[in-house]
This record gives C-alpha cells, sequence and structure tokens, in this order.
C-alpha cells in the first residue's frame, strides 16, 4: 500500500514537471491590457437658423470634407439683402452728391440774387443822398424864411424811410452774399465723413447678411461616416443646432489603462497591437500617455497599493477597414523594452 502511494506521488509529480516543461513560457516584456475604442466626433450644425430644407445625409452614409449636408431657407434674408443693397445705393448717391457741388444753374441764381439785392442796394444809396440835399436845401430855405416848417420835416421823414431802407438792403445783400458762398464752397469734410460711414455701415450689414446665405448651406467640416442623424427636413432649427454628427472612423484609437509599474517603460511613438473580441488584430502607435493616474487611492503607501494605479494611454491605429466601431471593448499587446 505505500509502496503504490509513493509511484502515484512520482508519477504525478513527474506529469506536472513535463506539462511545465512543454508550456511555452510567456515573455516577461509582454503587456496585455484592455480599454475600448474611440473616435473623433464632429456635430455638424449651421450658424443661422431657419426652416431645413434638405437633408442630403442619413445614418451610414460616408462624407468627405466640404460634402452637402443641408440647406436652409433664405428667403426672408434675400429681402433684407435686397433692401440693404437699395440703401447703399441712396447712400452712395448722397456722397456723389455732396462731392459734385451744386448745379451751374444753382450758381447763376444765387449771383443773379446778390446782383439785384447789391443793385437796390447802390439805388436806395443814390436816394438817399437826393434826400440829403433836399433836406439841407428845406433847412436853409426855413432859415431864410424862404420855406415852412412843414416841407423840412418831411424831407426829414423821406431821409429817415430811405436810412431804414438801406439798413435793410444792405443786411439782403449781406444774406444773399453768404448764401452765394455756400453754394460755390464745396462741402465739408464733416459731411463726407459722414457719408462714407453711413456706406460703411450698410455694406458691413450687407455682408453679414450675404454670410448668413452662406451659412444656410450646411457643408461637412470633416471626413468619416454619419453616425447620427439629429433633424429632419421640414424642422424649424434654432441657430447652432447640430444637424448630424460625423464620426471619422478611419482615424480611431484604443484607449488601454496600463498599470502603474509599466508605465515608465512606455514611450511615444512604440509600436502595439489591438485585438478585438473577434480575433481580427490591427497594429498602432502609442501617441498619448497619461501624467495622471485614475483611480487613484486617497493614501498610497505600499508597494501592493501603488500596483493598483493605472494610466491611460493612447493607440492610434488605421481603422481604413472599418474593423474598429465607437465603443467597442478591445485588448492591447506591448513589448515592453
Amino acid at each position: 500500500m505505500t509502496t503504490t502511494r509513493v509511484t502515484l506521488c512520482f508519477a504525478v509529480g513527474l506529469a506536472l514537471v513535463t506539462t511545465v516543461a512543454c508550456r511555452e513560457p510567456e515573455p516577461s516584456n509582454t503587456i496585455r491590457v484592455s480599454g475600448h475604442v474611440e473616435a473623433t466626433e464632429v456635430q455638424v450644425a449651421p450658424d443661422v437658423g431657419g426652416r431645413l430644407l434638405e437633408l442630403r445625409l442619413a445614418e451610414g452614409d460616408r462624407v468627405a470634407v466640404g460634402d452637402l449636408v443641408g440647406r436652409l431657407d433664405t428667403r426672408d434674408v434675400d429681402l433684407q439683402i435686397t433692401r440693404a443693397r437699395a440703401e447703399r445705393e441712396a447712400a452712395d448717391a448722397q456722397l456723389r452728391l455732396l462731392q459734385a457741388g451744386a448745379r451751374p444753374e444753382e450758381i447763376r441764381q444765387a449771383e443773379a440774387q446778390r446782383d439785384a439785392v447789391e443793385a437796390e442796394v447802390a439805388g436806395a444809396a443814390a436816394q438817399l443822398q437826393a434826400a440829403v440835399l433836399d433836406l439841407e436845401r428845406f433847412e436853409a430855405l426855413l432859415k431864410a424864411n424862404a420855406g415852412s416848417q412843414k416841407q423840412r420835416d418831411d424831407a426829414k421823414a423821406r431821409l429817415d424811410t430811405l436810412r431804414e431802407r438801406q439798413r435793410g438792403a444792405r443786411e439782403r445783400v449781406r444774406v444773399a452774399r453768404e448764401a452765394l458762398a455756400r453754394v460755390v464752397a464745396p462741402a465739408r469734410p464733416e459731411e463726407v465723413g459722414a457719408a462714407r460711414t453711413r456706406i460703411g455701415v450698410v455694406t458691413a450689414q450687407l455682408a453679414q447678411l450675404e454670410k448668413s446665405v452662406d451659412d444656410a448651406v450646411v457643408k461637412s467640416p470633416s471626413a468619416g461616416i454619419v453616425t447620427q442623424d439629429l433633424v429632419e427636413a421640414g424642422e424649424i432649427v434654432a441657430p447652432r443646432t447640430p444637424l448630424v454628427v460625423v464620426t471619422d472612423l478611419d482615424r480611431a484609437w484604443a484607449n488601454a489603462f496600463v498599470p502603474e509599474p509599466a508605465v515608465p517603460r512606455i514611450k511615444l511613438g512604440q509600436a502595439a497591437s489591438v485585438h478585438t473580441d473577434a480575433g481580427q488584430m490591427l497594429q498602432g502607435t502609442v501617441t498619448f500617455v497619461s501624467s495622471r493616474a485614475e483611480f487613484t487611492p486617497r493614501n498610497v503607501q505600499t508597494a501592493e497599493e501603488r500596483s493598483r494605479l493605472v494610466y491611460r494611454i493612447k493607440v492610434s491605429v488605421d481603422n481604413s477597414a472599418g474593423i474598429l466601431k465607437q465603443g467597442m471593448p478591445v485588448d492591447v499587446t506591448m513589448v515592453l523594452p
């Protein structure tokens, strides 16, 4: 009984030794960690709002940069553009009118009015001189008792009336000369500047409206696959409301989590392999190593606790074949130096 037990134990031990000897040992510098797939998502949204007339893309469609996504209604903006263009033309015409100055017939009319008033002043001056002589004569006759007091007073009243009329004529001459000077003078710099500013304001408004028309044609800013349709044709969307989500799966990457002891041995540009649960494998490159631990315990003191720290790394791959999908769980293997 004892001999049989020893023989059986020896056989089992020999089998274990043989099994261990036949199994190929895994290299100690190979690490396998888990993670998931991520890709760049772009929410395509217009800068303006309005009714969505058409949506060109559906979920699963592949798009390139600049492909048409949708088109918004721009009829209200078109009417505003028409009005702004008319206002700019009016402002431009006002500026040209200021720069051109008065018309020749306006200048001739102002000169004729000035000449007429000056002639009136000259006639009033002659009448005034005659009235002064009449008054002097009647005063001389009155002193010589050859004239009456009434004649002298009438001459004095006539002289006062002519003097008052002359003052009025001189004021009219001043006004006529100033009017002529305003007609022939060029526009003031302030007036020209105000007209040009008005043109600039309307031009800026017109440019903003025309940009709104361009923004109503929504194009894809990136290449990828449409993974979500967020609106339907006919809906009224607000400005910057996403229409579709475009995901760039061709340049997907795997976010994997590496234990803390292996982090110092991982370098940027290091080769890595991404494995799916279906057994597919893609070659990639480490393009990011986080400098901050995740799921870090509050107090880390022992070596065992420090081994629980994980750091996120990013392994970029060429996924043009469409093997990896966003959110897919994967494993990443690397040969550490």
